[in-house]
């Protein structure tokens, strides 16, 4: 039986798995990028993703973080090097958690699976982690069974395995056009003229959707969120046993961040409602509102670390949906084609299942998430869902 040729168009986190999962299922996958794999400017190409079943009441991205977090496991052992490191993920309060906060609900329904939860006060706060600001933060609890992936290297290492299953990688191969014919897409345009024919087009290319596919911008927009890397002049307060994964009060403040990794460095970064903005803009730098923001968040929260040089910044761009689900559905009005997309800045971690639920979508498959994830442009902008992250008209 001839296999059937499909097309993925963003080789980021997204397509990458998208690729070999459809790969493992019999497809002939092309995997499309306009740069070098791992393409430098896709959010994917990261020091660090945060790996976490901590989302509110949201039971759906919870099982799925559990399900993600076994074969993150299972990555380590086959990759044959530590790139998924389990250790711990701390959220704490500026006042005691209540129900209906992100931290209580995270708590409670974590607690209810079986999860390895504790809760911290401030008294704990200061004896074991004496970077932070304990008078500023009485309540919170840490999650010992999450942590962080090396994104880049992640992408890097899933590249690999993908071109060790035939999947054929074009590099340095810029997406111009859907190639549409009569009622359904037949394949790709390239910028420079070429045609690549293919029975079904996947698009995963982040926050570039709703520019690559002018169609898409009245349910999908592009967001950019600063990402500071630091050099703590007292690094012995940062390391990953003194300081894990945090998010201090990150509902509210949107701040986040990460213990001093392989090069020294502590990244902190926000999950808020972002600047809208095309990643291809010349706006994709850090201003200096955004330095003062998180200077002044330092100071309130971890003062060892304010007054830290800045040694990178970056630029994190967001594929925003109105409701903060993702958006993993074919194109009802294109058939042909399914976009995958809408990551609304939480969705490395679930690289390991992501994979299936695209390649289902890809297939037609019934998936018990594809409802979530559904074509679904009825929805108007609002407050977005997302329990972890600031609340801000998406």
């Amino acid at each position: 039986m001839k296999m059937q040729k499909t097309i993925v168009v963003g080789a980021g986190i997204n397509g990458v798995v998208a690729a070999i999962e459809l790969r493992k299922r019999g497809h002939e996958v092309a995997l499309v990028d306009p740069g070098s794999l791992p393409h430098p400017l896709a959010a994917s190409t990261d020091i660090s993703k945060a790996v976490r079943a901590a989302y509110g009441r949201d039971e759906d991205y919870t099982a799925l973080a559990e399900q993600s977090r076994e074969i993150w496991r299972q990555w380590n052992v086959k990759f044959g090097v530590e790139l998924y490191h389990e250790i711990g993920f701390l959220f704490m309060r500026q006042r005691p958690i209540q129900p209906g906060d992100f931290e209580y609900e995270s708590f409670t329904l974590l607690e209810q699976r079986g999860h390895r939860v504790e809760r911290i006060d401030s008294r704990q706060l200061r004896e074991r982690y004496p970077a932070w600001n304990s008078e500023r933060y009485p309540d919170g609890f840490l999650d010992l069974e999450a942590g962080y992936a090396e994104s880049g290297r992640v992408v890097a290492a899933l590249v690999q395995w993908a071109k060790s299953l035939g999947v054929e990688l074009r590099e340095n191969a810029k997406f111009r056009d859907l190639d549409e014919a009569g009622d359904r897409i037949k394949g790709i345009v390239l910028e420079d003229g070429e045609k690549i024919a293919a029975a079904a087009v996947v698009m995963a290319v982040g926050a570039w959707t709703p520019y690559a596919l002018p169609f898409t911008r009245n349910f999908l927009r592009a967001s950019g969120q600063p990402v500071f890397h630091l050099k703590p002049k007292q690094p012995e307060l940062f390391t990953p046993e003194c300081f894990p994964i945090f998010g201090a009060d990150i509902s509210t403040t949107g701040y986040y961040g990460f213990p001093l990794n392989r090069d020294g460095v502590v990244k902190i970064a926000n999950h808020g409602p972002g600047r809208e903005m095309s990643p291809d803009s010349p706006e994709r730098v850090i201003t200096k509102e955004e330095e003062n923001q998180m200077r002044h968040f330092l100071s309130d929260s971890f003062p060892a670390l304010a007054d830290s040089p800045i040694v990178f910044t970056r630029i994190c761009f967001y594929c925003d949906t109105h409701d903060g689900n993702f958006w993993i559905a074919p194109d009802p009005e294109r058939p042909g084609l399914t976009i995958a997309a809408g990551d609304c800045g939480h969705g490395f971690k679930f690289a390991p299942v992501l994979g299936e639920i695209i390649a289902d979508a890809v297939e037609g498959k019934s998936n018990p998430l594809l409802g979530k994830f559904r074509w679904r442009p009825e929805v108007k902008p609002g407050e977005t869902k997302e329990a972890a992250r600031v609340r801000g008209k998406l």
